[in-house]
């Protein structure tokens, strides 16, 4: 039994991270309608700036978990208005490339300056340690990411279900023609969250830094399995995306855990999950079936 409740946790806190990310790209999908390849490259930019931070500044993970965020968040806001924007109106296709192209041109440079070697990062000392939840001990700095991402996700789904601001937002996320129909100036809320959902990126870095290896590669892996997380909550869908972003952490944890005699299927129950879900419904868990033109 504790057992299973520690591939529990460990599932809860893997899903924290696809949750974040997921809800980022998410609003950005639902608002531009542009895929954004460059997330796992901002994911990144996140454990490697508190690393840089920490290094050559001191600065502790605290003031990083604010800066991080707040900085990539006016990079995605810079580049949304400077170069994504100019390229909304053409085939969704060129945004894709351009995301790509940028998280190729991301990684290089962090490579070049420092290299492919993993660089560690230290816990910090007032998450140290565990926490006895009787049957089991877990790492205070997991329960820590679990408690702040649940947070974070419920004051989000406050704003945008509770405020005028966020009703808008929302509403331009998931049905945005409807919401252009209504008179609402959609655009000049579109490099906003473009912004947003790259600072989600960002913070999920930091969050990730202490807990896993930094180096440039690290978001590039994740992120295949976060477009699989947004596929199957529903492109667009903010709970969905959520939703789907702990259920698939929970999911990973029990296959590595349970079929560990089959690296094959724990590795590819993800894909396998997406793939039924498209069969069933192809707009995904919570995602809007378009209606036939």
């Amino acid at each position: 039994m504790s057992g299973f409740l520690q591939n529990t946790f460990n599932g809860l806190v893997g899903g924290a991270f696809y949750a974040l990310l997921a809800l980022g790209l998410a609003v950005i999908f639902g608002m531009l309608r542009v895929v954004n390849f460059a997330h796992g490259a901002f994911y990144m930019l996140g454990a490697f700036g508190a690393y840089v931070l920490l290094a050559e500044a001191g600065v502790p993970f605290w003031a990083a978990l604010v800066i991080m965020p707040l900085a990539l968040g006016l990079l995605g806001m810079v580049l949304e208005r400077a170069v994504i924007h100019r390229l909304t109106r053409l085939d969704p296709l060129y945004n894709f490339l351009l995301t790509f192209g940028l998280t190729l041109i991301l990684q290089d440079l962090v490579k070049s300056r420092y290299g492919v070697q993993s660089s560690p990062y230290a816990t910090p000392t007032e998450l140290s340690g565990t926490v006895d939840f009787g049957l089991f001990d877990f790492p205070t700095y997991r329960v820590f990411i679990l408690g702040f991402t649940v947070l974070l996700c419920v004051a989000v789904w406050w704003v945008l279900g509770r405020t005028r601001v966020g009703m808008v937002v929302r509403a331009a996320t998931e049905r945005p023609e409807l919401t252009r129909a209504f008179g609402i100036d959609v655009g000049r809320w579109v490099t906003p969250v473009f912004g947003f959902g790259i600072a989600l990126a960002g913070l999920a870095g930091v969050l990730a830094a202490p807990m896993r290896a930094v180096n440039p590669l690290m978001g590039a892996d994740l992120i295949i399995v976060v477009f699989a997380v947004v596929v199957i909550g529903g492109l667009g869908s903010i709970f969905g995306s959520v939703a789907a972003g702990f259920g698939i952490g929970l999911i990973q944890a029990w296959g590595e855990a349970y079929l560990s005699d089959f690296p094959i299927v724990s590795q590819t129950v993800v894909f396998v999950v997406m793939a039924a879900v498209l069969l069933w419904r192809p707009a995904g868990l919570f995602g809007r079936e378009e209606a036939p033109a």
